[in-house]
């Protein structure tokens, strides 16, 4: 019997051998592995995949801008689809490359991996790394053409669906330098062949932003719509753009760039009297979404930098405990930028910065940069803790009145105030309050009631005024934390008059 059964599974281990063999391995040569596989390299093949094979050019022409050799991108919709996208660059190179024999504009077009940005003689630092490349861009168009002005002459070469069409010809002399990529995405690839103005306008705003002086221009050539963009100012016409109609708290933007060995670092921020905190962080001109490493020193650095300030200064008040991160963030228009070597994303989507060492570089730039521009502007340091200081105040009424809302009927828990009188009956449409100024009138009131269906809550005299006060001012008077306990129906966001323990109430 155990040979059979051994003969069973030998017969079994052969057909699940025999399924998988070296010759069911495919290799894709090229760019093969692209067309085959799209959504590896672009994420998807709808709308988000059709823009991103224009954000992928245009990291190119980023690259040269952060490198020094670009001044100005233009993007242009064309009518019958395609896309250019030109910059006055440097030029992609054009002379044959040592160990592939080819031109390396043919190699940057045809390989994925090959690029000046994996070489850090040619970049210092480059967006494209968190990206695929214009070889991905050239797989997935149904034809591409490039043109390059570089040494005094033009030179063109075109491709259709990644594959060489025509050899790299030079087209005579020509003045400046640049490249000219024109592109059309394939209908084979991809589900959405439409491009949205505005989703490449808003893209190619925050680029202008984060590289200071670089003129992006966008033209529809479809409906004549073009928009400019160039920004002197960079990250602090950043965060005036993102304040929008919102005050500033202090006029003048914090702002501050560095460079350190683990990046350099680039950061402007501005408080409003806004409730709402607008932090966007980018790394090498990615928007990190995620958030990473370089997020969490700033905010270690501004929860300190602004404790250890209001300390030292003794605006602290003897009771007040110190502030939150979330205290001193409302109201926070920030952008920061770093340029990190070799950058390691993480997360869901790969935009979360890895690299540990930006934590601390980013917390130390902030901890000195902010600390002097408190020191140096003590009016706008008064207004930036006062606000922290509200929003700590809010905060606490806020924690307050969410555990006053959710506390169980005081019939069941019995948390109600020492001083109420309730009554018997607990079906609240038959049962009232009586709210009686002062523990005399509490008395009286109390022996002349109907203990079944009336209760009594003395109260103090002249409470508050809570049209003219804060919540957290509100919620600390004993009197008024008395009322919303007993009647029970919770206040502002959490206020549900179901809840209610007596239908009626009475003054």
């Amino acid at each position: 019997m155990a040979k059979k059964g051994d003969k069973k599974a030998k017969k079994g281990d052969e057909k699940t051998n025999g399924d998988y063999t070296a010759g069911q391995i495919t290799v894709l040569k090229g760019l093969e592995a692209v067309r085959k596989r799209p959504g590896m390299y672009i994420g998807s093949t709808s709308a988000r995949g059709l823009h991103h094979l224009v954000y992928e050019v245009v990291d190119n022409s980023i690259d040269e801008a952060m490198a020094g050799f670009c001044t100005e991108i233009r993007v242009a919709l064309r009518e019958d689809g395609s896309v250019v996208v030109d910059d006055n660059g440097r030029g992609i190179p054009v002379d044959i490359h040592p160990e592939e024999g080819v031109p390396g504009v043919e190699l940057a077009m045809t390989t994925l991996h090959a690029g000046g940005k994996f070489d850090k003689d040619s970049y210092k630092v480059s967006g494209g790394l968190h990206g695929v490349g214009v070889s991905v861009v050239n797989a997935l168009s149904e034809w591409l053409e490039v043109e390059i002005t570089r040494d005094g002459e033009r030179y063109h070469q075109r491709y259709a669906r990644g594959i060489k069409e025509t050899d790299l010809e030079a087209l005579g002399k020509a003045k400046g330098s640049g490249t000219h990529v024109t592109f059309m995405p394939d209908p084979e690839i991809f589900t959405e062949l439409s491009y949205n103005f505005e989703t490449l306008n808003n893209r190619l705003r925050e680029l202008a932003f984060l590289n200071k002086g670089l003129k992006i221009v966008l033209a529809d050539e479809r409906d004549g719509t073009e928009d400019t963009h160039q920004y002197e100012g960079g990250l602090a016409s950043f965060v005036a753009h993102v304040r929008g109609s919102r005050q500033p708290l202090h006029e003048k933007v914090v702002y501050f760039e560095a460079s350190r060995e683990e990046a350099d670092i680039e950061l402007a921020m501005q408080y409003d009297d806004g409730f709402s905190e607008h932090t966007h962080t980018f790394v090498n001109n990615i928007n990190t979404h995620e958030g990473g490493a370089h997020l969490t020193g700033l905010k270690a650095a501004l929860t300190r930098t602004i404790n250890d300030y209001a300390r030292r200064n003794k605006i602290f008040k003897k009771d007040d405990d110190s502030l939150s991160g979330d205290d001193v963030r409302e109201g926070l228009t920030c952008i920061l930028s770093v340029k990190v070597m070799e950058p390691q994303f993480e997360g869901q989507t790969k935009t979360k910065l890895g690299n540990s060492e930006v934590r601390g570089a980013v917390e130390a730039l902030v901890n000195e940069h902010l600390g002097i521009f408190l020191e140096e502007n003590p009016k706008a340091a008064k207004s930036i803790i006062e606000k922290s200081l509200s929003a700590a105040r809010a905060r606490e009424a806020a924690r307050k009145a969410r555990d006053l809302a959710r506390k169980k009927s005081a019939l069941e828990s019995g948390v109600l105030p020492g001083k109420l009188a309730d009554c018997s009956i607990s079906d609240p449409s038959l049962c009232e309050i009586y709210l009686v100024e002062g523990d005399s009138a509490g008395g009286s009131a109390k022996q002349g009631r109907d203990r079944s269906f009336q209760a009594i809550l003395p109260l103090k005299g002249k409470i508050l005024n809570v049209e003219r006060a804060r919540i957290d001012k509100i919620l600390s008077n004993e009197e008024i934390r008395a009322m919303i306990t007993a009647i029970g129906c919770g206040i502002r966001d959490d206020f549900e008059i179901e809840k209610a323990r007596y239908h009626k109430i009475i003054i």
